[in-house]
């Protein structure tokens, strides 16, 4: 195919990227998909469309072109457009490349709200523990706290510990509970002092969370504190806490 047609067939594929029909549409992109590289820059463009549809389709057929599109999508991340920089953040996400970790988490401190959200999902799905410093740091953000809490949570690693227990005797509820979960599942034994004060957390899940978190780091210590929580006002903290304390070797004298 010569390089006119090559051209010729990009624009066709991509105007087929604004048929109503979903089944044309998914041809477009498979097709689009296949071209390569040589699609990538009119591809951008699309990416900042009025049209959402038409915006994670173009989002869709850059990562059906695979690794070649990593850089480009770097690059993206830079633009002046904020639409353009969201939907490099997904792309990049399913691309799932290691290339993209530190650009991911620059845009983790983006001005825009929705880059900074879709940032927060691709460091979730590339799965890096190199990201965990800048997830860390952006647990100060109220508007993904909650999001990179859960990322944090997923990726375990060590380095989110300190920062998990800053969040974990916090004001925000949601990253209390999801600290509390994610302590438990990282295993490091410094949690255990503050996991057995959220004990008296206010919120039911915090409570209940802490005590799981307490049984997967074997904490004997715990037994103690747990031991009031047998009459939770929730009765699933309170069924949690039987379970755990059995798991601790605790038996209730008769």
């Amino acid at each position: 195919m010569s390089e006119h047609e090559e051209f010729d067939r990009i624009e066709q594929l991509i105007s087929a990227l604004r048929d109503d029909n979903e089944a044309l549409r998914d041809h477009a992109i498979a097709g689009l998909g296949q071209t390569g590289a040589d699609a990538i820059p009119r591809l951008i463009g699309l990416m900042a469309d009025e049209d959402a549809i038409i915006r994670e389709a173009a989002t869709s057929a850059v990562v059906r072109i695979g690794p070649s599109a990593v850089e480009p999508m770097i690059e993206a991340l830079q633009d002046d457009e904020w639409a353009i920089r969201e939907q490099a953040a997904s792309a990049l996400g399913k691309l799932r490349d290691p290339r993209a970790v530190d650009p991911l988490v620059a845009a983790l401190k983006d001005k825009d709200g929705a880059v900074r959200t879709a940032a927060v999902w691709a460091l979730e799905r590339v799965g890096d523990s190199r990201a965990v410093p800048g997830l860390v740091e952006a647990l100060m953000d109220n508007l993904v706290r909650e999001d990179v809490a859960r990322v944090l949570k997923k990726i375990g690693d060590v380095r989110a510990v300190e920062a998990l227990i800053d969040g974990l005797l916090g004001t925000n509820w949601m990253v209390r509970r999801h600290a509390a979960e994610a302590l438990g599942r990282i295993g490091d034994s410094r949690s255990i002092r503050p996991l057995i004060e959220s004990l008296q957390d206010e919120d039911w899940l915090v409570r209940r969370n802490a005590a799981e978190s307490l049984a997967r780091l074997h904490a004997k210590e715990a037994v103690t504190p747990l031991i009031p929580l047998l009459e939770d006002e929730n009765t699933l903290v309170q069924e949690t806490v039987e379970a755990v304390l059995a798991s601790l070797g605790w038996t209730p004298s008769t």
